[in-house]
């Protein structure tokens, strides 16, 4: 493949910016480490958290979430794992729900920081199948912090991406792998993962609780799905909200983009909604939400979404230094990037992109998307390259074949997409050149353009039915909808051509020199005088 990107099959490295302490297959870790020894600062921290939780005290639940447990990681647990839950059980009075939540920190801690073993990956799910089990069936009434659900959620469809990927790796693995894989057949398994992620949404219901917003008749956004009154618990409430995403996300991972978008249909995303409340919750949205309407070739409904979240990412993504997911919006604002210089260059629309948006997009792929309006093989080389560096991992969620030979087949998905991917830019070849004609007339006969295009009558009125076809879509409400900025009639062999006046938008103008002002200010915050 020719590109100076590699498509990333979903490692460990990817999703934490950080290389695992371990070699392949295991946790490496201190040989000293004893995992029923608990120092004084963890007893604290799980005696704190738990008596927090019980009080549904949200802030010092939040405070210590992102804050002291990133913190003891750091200074504690940076090569091993946190202590087990058998030892720290006895200062939490042995409670059952709390165990589950430690254990869901403790088994994201191994994947953040270590390299999680098969048996490690098999008892994560058991874990979030016992814990999701309690919020469908038992009665919870936890005020929890959207962060921490976010990433319950965010982070139960990482590690379902991460076995497929793991599994699919057939040819190194030991004999005891193998025979964990064959034992333990139904763990991380599709089905299961889709169930539970629909199961959330509808015992939550959710889909109502919006519906009845838009009436007026409640209040969700503007509480971001807490109860203050402390009466109802959130728990339920926001993992049905954020599985809605888990299953976008999902069905993006599975090439199913037609069902992943209509999993997200409840949430209006050209509104604020709590989806904007945690930066990774907003980022993945608008992510696999840009990347399935570009794979349906939505282009236009694509670059809009695109343009709104690096437009705020730019503007906010300071504020978000100090964050644990910092790495994580980094990669994603440079993956969305390509994706929108793809999308314009399928489908130019350069006046739905805000001038700053611009400025970083041409920086960073001018050269790029010159070459990519060429349709020559090393126009194909660049979509290759830049398809490959922002795409999902998708995975194959079937279970492997465990006969010899052994072979890896954890890019067989990834492959499949970005050769429909090309076969979608190949049939694209000559809309560019046909474009950039009808741009200079506003009406041209047939015979005329036949010859500017160095092409018979016939083939050029198929070039024009293919650039209708392409330049329309189908949206979710299966309307058609224009991804062009212009448009023509035939009439009489004679080529009409209709271009789309740009809006014209004051409130781009005003952000932009608000941004300045803030840049103004930040520089003479920095200045010291004498």
């Amino acid at each position: 493949m020719a590109s100076s990107y590699d498509y990333d099959d979903g490692s460990l490295e990817s999703r934490y910016g950080r290389p695992p302490s371990a070699g392949h297959g295991g946790a490496s870790m201190d040989l000293s480490y004893d995992p029923n020894f608990v120092p004084d600062s963890v007893k604290t921290f799980v005696v704190h958290l738990y008596r927090h939780i019980r009080e549904k005290n949200v802030y010092e639940i939040h405070q210590m979430y992102e804050g002291s447990f990133q913190r003891l990681s750091d200074r504690m647990f940076r090569d091993n794992p946190w202590p087990s839950v058998e030892a720290i059980a006895p200062y939490v009075d042995n409670d059952h729900v709390f165990c589950l939540l430690y254990r869901e920190m403790w088994f994201r801690h191994v994947y953040a920081r270590l390299s999680p073993t098969g048996r490690q990956r098999v008892e994560s799910w058991d874990n979030y199948c016992s814990l999701f089990g309690v919020v469908l069936h038992g009665v919870v009434n936890m005020q929890l912090p959207n962060q921490w659900l976010w990433d319950m959620v965010d982070e139960f469809v990482y590690q379902f991406q991460s076995y497929c990927q793991y599994r699919a790796k057939l040819k190194s693995k030991t004999e005891e792998e193998l025979q964990l894989l064959q034992q333990y057949d139904q763990a991380w398994n599709v089905y299961g993962v889709l169930n539970y992620l629909q199961a959330l949404v509808e015992k939550s219901a959710i889909t109502e609780i919006l519906e009845r917003e838009k009436e007026g008749l409640e209040q969700f956004t503007a509480t971001d799905g807490y109860d203050y009154e402390g009466g109802t618990s959130n728990v339920l409430k926001m993992l049905g909200y954020y599985s809605m995403i888990g299953l976008l996300r999902v069905h993006c991972l599975l090439g199913d983009y037609h069902t992943g978008l209509k999993c997200l249909a409840p949430i209006d995303i050209s509104q604020q909604g709590v989806y904007n409340v945690v930066i990774g919750s907003q980022i993945s949205t608008i992510y696999h939400y840009g990347f399935a309407n570009l794979m349906l070739r939505r282009y236009a409904e694509a670059i809009r979404e695109f343009n709104k979240i690096l437009l705020y990412i730019l503007k906010f993504k300071q504020y978000h230094q100090k964050s644990p997911q910092y790495d994580q919006i980094l990669k994603k604002n440079e993956q969305m990037y390509a994706l929108l210089a793809i999308c314009l260059s399928l489908c130019p629309q350069i006046n739905l992109v805000e001038e700053n948006v611009n400025s970083q997009l041409r920086d960073k792929y001018n050269e790029k998307m010159t070459k990519m309006l060429r349709y020559d093989d090393e126009a194909y080389a660049v979509y290759d390259e830049l398809f490959t560096y922002a795409c999902p991992k998708f995975i194959t969620p079937s279970a492997p074949v465990l006969e010899e030979p052994l072979t890896n087949y954890n890019q067989d998905a990834y492959r499949l997409q970005l050769k429909l991917f090309l076969y979608e830019v190949k049939q694209q070849q000559l809309l560019s050149g046909v474009r950039s004609f009808l741009k200079l007339y506003s009406t041209i006969s047939i015979g005329k353009l036949a010859a500017y295009m160095e092409v018979d009558e016939p083939t050029l009125r198929t070039i024009l039915m293919t650039y209708k076809h392409k330049m329309h879509a189908v949206d979710s409400d299966g309307n058609i909808i224009p991804n062009a900025d212009l448009d023509f009639y035939i009439s009489e062999d004679i080529v009409h051509v209709v271009e789309s006046k740009p809006i014209k938008r004051y409130s781009d103008y005003f952000l932009r020199q608000v941004l300045k002002f803030e840049e103004m200010i930040s520089e003479l915050d920095r200045i010291k005088l004498d």
